[in-house]
């Protein structure tokens, strides 16, 4: 369902991602794992359309992300890592706009976010400003902005950051179950304990270069570890930053 062909992005002299090759499996969550400054969201950025790769391409659905975004997007729900809305227009305003800028009739916008609204738990706020939500509810509004027109894939950038405990539950049990229809997701996250119990597979990504990538218990036998994710991640991007340095 996703398919990196060599993707890169280089600025001047840097290499914000080196070429990346790799396949996301249709109904498949998988991990995108880094440091920070690892180039985790100018990929997705670049998955997006949002910045023009340097070479190769990336493929959602055989659809070129850069060559044809708008076909793309019609398949895809995006959340970014900071979610920003229209201050001055209400949540429930919010979600209704998405809905119609898909292409649902405005009875269909209403109803559709009247049931998100619901489902994430901001039914009460609906009516409030968004310049009024905390970090915790932009997220949730964003994450519902991303499922209104049911896509066929979830492209996620830290998507619990700012939730809280029942919150991020709630949000990973809903990802799980949209997996199980067959959606695709495609999730960055610095939540490793997370990742562990979310993703089938995952991908490690350090300074622009993936260094690792399969299911944990392949991670853990190619990088001869063991322990949770967090352990394999740790000695796999310590051992990565030292071969750099030599």
């Amino acid at each position: 369902m996703i398919e990196f062909q060599g993707l890169n992005k280089v600025y001047g002299g840097f290499t914000a991602v080196k070429p990346l090759t790799l396949t996301v499996r249709r109904g498949e969550v998988f991990g995108f794992l880094g440091p920070n400054g690892a180039g985790k969201t100018t990929t997705i950025r670049m998955m997006m359309g949002i910045l023009v790769p340097s070479g190769g391409q990336v493929l959602i659905d055989g659809l070129d992300c850069h060559a044809e975004p708008a076909e793309v997007k019609r398949r895809v729900g995006y959340l970014p890592d900071t979610p920003i809305f229209y201050d001055y227009l209400r949540g429930r305003e919010i979600l209704q706009f998405v809905a119609e800028m898909h292409g649902y009739a405005h009875t269909e916008a209403v109803a559709r976010s009247a049931r998100l609204l619901a489902e994430f738990g901001l039914q009460e706020a609906g009516e409030d400003y968004a310049v009024n939500y905390s970090l915790g509810m932009k997220k949730r509004l964003g994450l519902a902005c991303a499922m209104i027109h049911d896509p066929a894939v979830l492209i996620l950038d830290e998507p619990i950051n700012g939730l809280d405990p029942r919150a991020s539950r709630e949000v990973q049990e809903r990802l799980l179950a949209a997996a199980a229809r067959g959606v695709t997701i495609f999730v960055s996250t610095h939540l490793l304990d997370m990742a562990e119990k979310l993703c089938d597979r995952v991908g490690i990504i350090h300074r622009g270069q993936l260094v690792a990538t399969g299911t944990l218990d392949e991670i853990r036998a190619d990088a001869s570890a063991s322990g949770s994710l967090e352990d394999v991640f740790l000695k796999i991007t310590e051992e990565a930053a030292e071969e750099t340095a030599q």
